[in-house]
C-alpha cells in the first residue's frame, strides 16, 4: 500500500492527513509536539463528528479514516512513505533540518514535499542529497476542502518527482496546478492586485462598502475588503510584506499605509468582531460599480500576465488556480478575453497617468498585453 507521510499536526497537517486518509492511503502523521501528537486522532475525529451527526458522513467511514492513520513519534518512523509532506512553521531551518532527517531513513526515490506558502523551494532544496525529489505542494485551508494544490517544482526537481506528487494528491481528489518557484506562487502572487487597489481606492476615498458591493456586483463572492475581514488584516498585512521584499519592493506589491493602520488599530476582522466592514454588510452597489470592477481586473489581468513571462505556469493554470482558490467567478485570462486587450491597455494607461509617485510603474502593462 502507497504510504504518505505528515509532518505538523496543526490544522494544516491534520487536515492533510485526513484527505490522504479518506482517499484510502496509509498515513504515517507526526509533530515535534508531545501533545500535538496524543490528541491528533480526537481532535479530528471530534472535528468530523458533526457531519456524521448530520448524515453527511458515514461513521463507518470516519472509523475508516483514523484507522489509516498512524501516528508516530518523529521522522525516523517514517522510512516506509512514498510522499512525505511537511505543515510545520513557516521558518526556513526548520524545514531544512527536517527533509535532512527524513533523507536519512526514507527510500531513495521518496518524494518530499513541503506545504509552504512562501518560501523558496529552490533554497530549501540546499544541502539535500536528493534535491531532485524535493518539491512543493501548497494545500488551501481547510485542506479537506478546497480542491486546488499548487505543485511547486525548483529548478532541479526530477520529473518523477512531479510525476509522483501529482499522481497521488490527484487520487486524493485535488486538481493540481503545477506553478513555478517564484514568491507567492500564483494564488498567493495573483492577489495582491485584488487587495491592493481596493486599498488604493479606499486611500483616495471610496469607501470599503462602495468597493466591496461593486465586486459582489460583478459576481465575486466577497469583495477585498470582504475577504480580508474574513482571514485576517494582520495576516493579509503579513502576506503582503513578504512579497513585496521578496520582489524588492516593486509598486506592484506597494503596502498601502491603510492596511498598516487598520492592524495597528486592532480590529483585525471576524476574529476580532470588527474590521474594514465586518460586521456591516455591503450594502447597494455604487453607480460606478463596474467602473470599480474593471479597474481591479485590470490590474488582477496585469499581474497574472507579469507572472505568465516569468515561465513555469499557463493561463489557463493561472486561471483555474484563482477560481478555485479564491472562489473567483473567472479567471484573469478569461477576463482578457472578454473585455480585450484594448480596454484593459487603456485603463491601465489611465491609472499610471493618475498615480502618485510612490506607486509609479504599478501600472506597466505585462508583455503578454502588449504583444
Amino acid at each position: 500500500m502507497t504510504t504518505i507521510a505528515v509532518i505538523g499536526l496543526g490544522t494544516m497537517g491534520l487536515g492533510i492527513a485526513q484527505t490522504y486518509a479518506a482517499a484510502g492511503f496509509a498515513v504515517l502523521a507526526t509533530d515535534a509536539v508531545p501533545e500535538a501528537r496524543e490528541t491528533a486522532l480526537g481532535r479530528l475525529r471530534a472535528g468530523l463528528a458533526p457531519r456524521v451527526r448530520a448524515g453527511k458522513l458515514a461513521q463507518a467511514d470516519l472509523d475508516a479514516i483514523l484507522a489509516r492513520i498512524t501516528v508516530v513519534d518523529g521522522p525516523k518512523a517514517m522510512g516506509a512513505t512514498d510522499l512525505a509532506i511537511e505543515a510545520v512553521v513557516e521558518r526556513m531551518p526548520v524545514k531544512q533540518s527536517l527533509f535532512a532527517a527524513l533523507e536519512a531513513v526514507v527510500a531513495p526515490d521518496a518524494v518530499l514535499a513541503s506545504n509552504t506558502s512562501s518560501l523558496s523551494m529552490a533554497a530549501m532544496a540546499e544541502g539535500l542529497a536528493r534535491p531532485e525529489r524535493l518539491l512543493g505542494l501548497h494545500f488551501f485551508n481547510p485542506a479537506p476542502v478546497m480542491k486546488l494544490v499548487e505543485l511547486v517544482a525548483h529548478p532541479g526537481t526530477g520529473a518523477a518527482a512531479l510525476d509522483r506528487a501529482r499522481r497521488l494528491t490527484e487520487a486524493a481528489g485535488k486538481t493540481v496546478i503545477p506553478c513555478p518557484d517564484r514568491p507567492g506562487f500564483i494564488v498567493n502572487r495573483c492577489a495582491r492586485p485584488f487587495y491592493g487597489e481596493a486599498l488604493a481606492m479606499l486611500e483616495e476615498g471610496r469607501s470599503a462598502a462602495e468597493i466591496d458591493a461593486a465586486m459582489q456586483a460583478a459576481g465575486y463572492p466577497l469583495g477585498p475588503f470582504g475577504l480580508i475581514d474574513l482571514v485576517g488584516a494582520d495576516i493579509n498585512l503579513a502576506a503582503t510584506e513578504s512579497l513585496a521584499a521578496a520582489m524588492e519592493g516593486h509598486p506592484r506589491y506597494h503596502v498601502f499605509d491603510a492596511l498598516r493602520r487598520q492592524v495597528a488599530s486592532g480590529d483585525l476582522g471576524r476574529k476580532t468582531g470588527r474590521g474594514f466592514l465586518y460586521p456591516d454588510e455591503p450594502g447597494p452597489a455604487p453607480k460606478d460599480a463596474k467602473a470599480i470592477a474593471r479597474r481591479i481586473e485590470a490590474a488582477l489581468v496585469n499581474e497574472a500576465g507579469w507572472l505568465l513571462a516569468e515561465g513555469g505556469t499557463t493561463q489557463q493554470g493561472i486561471d483555474t488556480a484563482l477560481k478555485l482558490g479564491l472562489n473567483f467567478p473567472r479567471g484573469p485570462f478569461e477576463v482578457l478575453a472578454a473585455q480585450g486587450h484594448e480596454r484593459v491597455l487603456a485603463r491601465l494607461d489611465h491609472l499610471a497617468a493618475a498615480a502618485p509617485a510612490h506607486l509609479d510603474g504599478r501600472y506597466q502593462p505585462a508583455p503578454v498585453l502588449t504583444r
